[in-house]
């Protein structure tokens, strides 16, 4: 794959990850803020004086919400975007579009939910803020381990497949990857932070939002640049325009 080739695909997963990115906005503001806004309710109910609001709440679900939704989209389009051009042809051979899905449903296990069922979403309200240094360490300790292993074991199962088969070859690699991560999880520690007066049901519904809000962005995605893709490097061929045939004079 030339550089030019390559640079197209960028430019295309970026513009894939901002579609994707608005598809994710779309469901945070519908599934996620209604949630959040309980969950500050319950912080102001219980917080011991008023405190300075440096950024409107309105401002935060709106213009702040787009920003950090679509940033992220379009930065981790790129990201993936370079991810497709390096696994293509040797993850299996699979066209563009069945690549781009099998990419990112790779990232959104590996970057997210991995990560999310050790250290999963907190809503305002829940977690020490004399914490949220170390917390936040540890998740993204346990995205960059989920990630370096998820790379170790696609090449395991690529070195294992000459001698066992595809089929054997991508469950024990998807074996090894769970014992490692289940290792991983029993190892590191454990953050339980939730107030024990906080409604149990608001957790559960504002986890199970972040965890649609990543399935939409992420399968949004694989089906733009999957598309965009297959348009790059297998495009269809020019037809020409039919044209009547021209009698011959008599």
């Amino acid at each position: 794959m030339n550089s030019a080739t390559v640079r197209n695909l960028l430019v295309r997963g970026m513009l894939a990850g901002l579609a994707a990115g608005v598809l994710a906005l779309i469901a945070a503001y519908l599934l996620g803020e209604p949630n959040v806004d309980k969950a500050i309710s319950y912080e102001d109910a219980h917080s011991h004086g008023p405190e300075m609001e440096v950024v409107s709440r309105s401002l935060q679900s709106t213009a702040g919400l787009a920003t950090g939704v679509l940033v992220y989209g379009v930065a981790f389009g790129g990201i993936a975007a370079l991810a497709f051009c390096f696994a293509l042809g040797r993850v299996g051979r699979f066209s563009p579009r069945a690549t781009a899905l099998l990419l990112s449903g790779c990232a959104l296990l590996a970057v997210y939910v991995v990560p999310f069922l050790k250290y999963p979403a907190g809503p305002p309200s829940v977690g020490n803020p004399d914490t949220i240094g170390e917390r936040t360490t540890l998740y993204f300790l346990m995205m960059v381990l989920s990630v370096l292993l998820a790379i170790a074991a696609t090449i395991l199962g690529k070195r294992l497949a000459p001698s066992l088969g595809t089929w054997w070859a991508t469950v024990a690699a998807v074996a090894a990857f769970a014992v490692v991560i289940g290792l991983a999880y029993q190892f590191l520690p454990v953050v339980n932070e939730v107030p024990k007066d906080f409604s149990a049901t608001l957790l559960w519904r504002f986890r199970l939002a972040a965890l649609a809000i990543q399935v939409v962005l992420w399968s949004g995605f694989g089906l733009v640049f999957g598309e965009l893709a297959e348009r790059v490097l297998n495009p269809k061929p020019a037809t020409a325009p039919n044209s009547r045939a021209v009698p011959a004079g008599r």
